[in-house]
């Protein structure tokens, strides 16, 4: 499995909007769920800091997830862009592998 984490630092008044975005149902995951190789993705808040997520995007694998960005390129651009306003900043946190490294 391969595993994108983000951190979100969202704006003031926005995190409804950002939550239905973002959260597992949201319309990041519905692009990502046109890929059979995608798993799924968690929402985290911050306990101590409401305006802190972090994401959890789940893959079969790296190869699969840069298949996906190649394949649906223009549209990843497209909603990024329209959730620009929903956050004051935006982090990769790291991408990661589950299990050996030739998996």
């Amino acid at each position: 499995m391969f595993i994108i984490m983000w951190e979100f630092r969202v704006r003031q008044g926005q995190e409804i909007a950002f939550q239905r975005a973002q959260g597992a149902n949201g319309e990041w995951a519905r692009l990502f769920g046109r890929d059979a190789r995608y798993l799924g993705t968690e929402l985290l808040r911050d306990e101590r800091d409401t305006h802190r997520y972090v994401t959890l995007d789940r893959w079969t694998s790296r190869a699969a997830y840069d298949a996906f960005r190649a394949q649906w390129q223009a549209e990843y651009r497209a909603i990024d862009r329209a959730h620009e306003s929903l956050t004051e900043q935006e982090a990769l946190l790291g991408m990661f592998t589950v299990g050996p490294a030739d998996e």
